[in-house]
């Protein structure tokens, strides 16, 4: 399968999750992301009642990762409204550190410019262009300014 066939499938494996796992329940998200054996992994987050213990729902895919000792290299989160719209959410900063580890070239999902339904796929050095520990080279390899 070709790149944005992939690309398109990770897409489609959230949109699925968020409508398999929530029919009934209009506003709910999920996250996908795919690794560098073209595997997609999907996730959600759980409810709690103590909000402070909640957790972005690429948390799971990301651990999963990491279990099978796979490369991330596109993320994506996916908002859906009571309308029905999928809202592309860009990651957050603590996924943003947690994507660096895989290196400046993963793809990230981020909102089109004129309807934020629409996936723009943007590098994590798009995303993130004056990364922090980019000061470090020898820590953080690829992202040496």
């Amino acid at each position: 399968m070709e790149r944005n066939q992939l690309l398109d499938a990770t897409i489609a494996a959230c949109r699925n999750l968020i409508e398999t796992r929530f029919p009934d329940d209009p506003s709910r998200g999920a996250a996908a992301v795919l690794l560098d054996d073209g595997t997609i992994l999907t996730g959600t987050s759980p409810d709690y009642t103590n909000s402070s213990v909640e957790l972005c729902h690429e948390a799971e895919p990301y651990c999963a990762a990491f279990r099978l000792d796979r490369a991330v290299v596109a993320s994506l989160c996916l908002h859906r409204t009571e309308e029905g719209r999928f809202l592309v959410l860009s990651p957050c900063g603590v996924c943003r550190e947690r994507l660096a580890g895989h290196g400046p070239d993963v793809l990230v999902a981020v909102p089109g410019p004129s309807d934020p339904t629409t996936v723009r796929w943007v590098t994590l050095r798009e995303a993130l262009p004056h990364y922090w520990a980019s000061i470090f080279p020898e820590d953080t390899p690829g992202w040496a300014s």
